[in-house]
């Protein structure tokens, strides 16, 4: 289950070392000049991908060094280092507040995890901007998710910011598409023993396609399934 715990910040900041990424040196600090703590990518309190740990770990050593960078070399690596710390925050969710640091203004904004921005407070949004709690489900002629304030909705919808990988989406697509195939089959067959078999394969191929999803979504969301309709 997702934690309901006080939200942590982490600040997301390529100075050399293996990790970009730094705690406050003492719990509930959130002034940027405390944040000297480097927390390694295998920290098991992150639980990061092992893409995403590679992801910063390459941002970080790409780092310009030997003096001063024109401008536009900063510019460009203080993007490459956002496009890192999006999906970061996407991963963690709620439960950790981002912060990331522009080497090319020099100044640091909270990402949220939610809608994809940078902003200057923490109070941006009244209520999450995505939903934390999925389901997977079966039922004729719907979208196989669901979430309470979206009903049901299409894998790839970027209201829900899911960010899933393409393979997972027509996986996805495939399986609502084959639930809603075979309750027309039925209904021309009428036969129990064969539907009984069809839907047996599709609850199997459900289960395994939420459990994905909960890996892909990570640890911000709760993803359930709730079986066949």
């Amino acid at each position: 289950m997702t934690s309901m715990r006080t939200p942590r910040h982490l600040l997301v900041r390529a100075q050399g070392d293996d990790s970009p990424l730094y705690l406050a040196d003492e719990e509930g600090a959130e002034a940027l000049s405390r944040f000297t703590r480097s927390v390694p990518l295998d920290d098991p309190g992150l639980g990061l991908t092992e893409s995403l740990a590679e992801q910063l770990t390459s941002w970080s050593r790409a780092r310009p060094v030997g003096g001063p960078s024109p401008r536009e070399t900063l510019r460009r690596y203080a993007k490459q280092g956002l496009e890192v710390a999006q999906p970061l925050a996407r991963y963690l969710g709620p439960q950790w507040v981002v912060r990331y640091w522009d080497d090319a203004y020099a100044t640091d904004k909270f990402v949220c995890w939610g809608c994809r921005r940078l902003h200057w407070s923490l109070d941006e949004h009244d209520t999450p901007p995505c939903p934390l709690r999925v389901t997977v489900e079966g039922e004729y002629k719907w979208y196989p998710l669901r979430a309470e304030g979206f009903g049901d909705f299409a894998p790839d919808d970027p209201a829900a910011g899911l960010d899933l990988s393409d393979e997972l989406v027509a996986d996805l697509y495939r399986w609502a598409a084959d639930f809603d195939a075979g309750m027309e089959q039925y209904l021309n067959d009428r036969d129990d023993a064969k539907d009984d078999a069809r839907r047996g394969e599709l609850d199997l191929r459900g289960r395994d396609l939420a459990e994905r999803l909960a890996r892909e979504a990570g640890q911000a969301r709760t993803v359930t399934y709730d079986g066949l309709a």
